[in-house]
């Protein structure tokens, strides 16, 4: 089965919701594989394996804390590159959008953002949005590239499912741009 990237959000190991959501959207597609970075990543496998990720790649710089989005982007640049994956979701607020949209731009491909469900195609992941304050919704895949889709919180249960959980490090080597907007 493919693989699907789920960045995850957490607070110094304490994963938030949004992050659970994922994985339960990612097993309707593929075998999750989360992609924890910052201080703390390591202690977020428990919850992770308990949720469904099949392995855990973590990355632990002082970059991820005191710089902006760019070296997170760095780092799911390095996990695309090694697993060739089906998917990345990345949960849906400021910082994922632009996480996302710098993504897609480097790896050449597509992004949804404010996707609502996620469901598996003949031709990649159909994602679903809400438009016009849920009046309509409107359904869309990406058509090159990894498929980037950033996903609003509480659109999806949190659903328990044990898997692996394997933790692997991430190697991950920051770009020019990575030191260039200091918290």
């Amino acid at each position: 089965m493919a693989e699907v990237l789920v960045y995850v959000d957490h607070v110094d190991g304490a994963v938030r919701k949004p992050t659970l959501e994922l994985l339960t959207l990612a097993r309707r597609v593929g075998e999750p594989v989360a992609v924890a970075l910052g201080r703390g990543a390591a202690d977020t496998a428990g919850v992770l394996a308990g949720h469904g990720a099949v392995r855990v790649l973590t990355a632990d710089a002082p970059e991820f804390a005191e710089y902006l989005v760019v070296p997170k982007v760095d780092a799911l640049q390095a996990a695309h590159a090694a697993l060739s994956p089906v998917a990345v979701l990345v949960p849906s607020s400021a910082e994922g959008k632009e996480i996302a949209a710098r993504l897609a731009v480097r790896i050449g491909s597509g992004v949804i953002t404010d996707a609502v469900d996620l469901e598996a195609g003949e031709e990649g992941p159909v994602a679903t949005q809400s438009a016009f304050a849920a009046s309509f919704t409107t359904r869309s895949r990406v058509s090159r590239g990894t498929p980037v889709i950033t996903v609003k919180p509480n659109s999806a249960p949190v659903e328990a499912a044990a898997a692996a959980g394997a933790v692997e490090d991430l190697a991950v080597s920051f770009s020019a741009q990575a030191t260039g907007t200091k918290v």
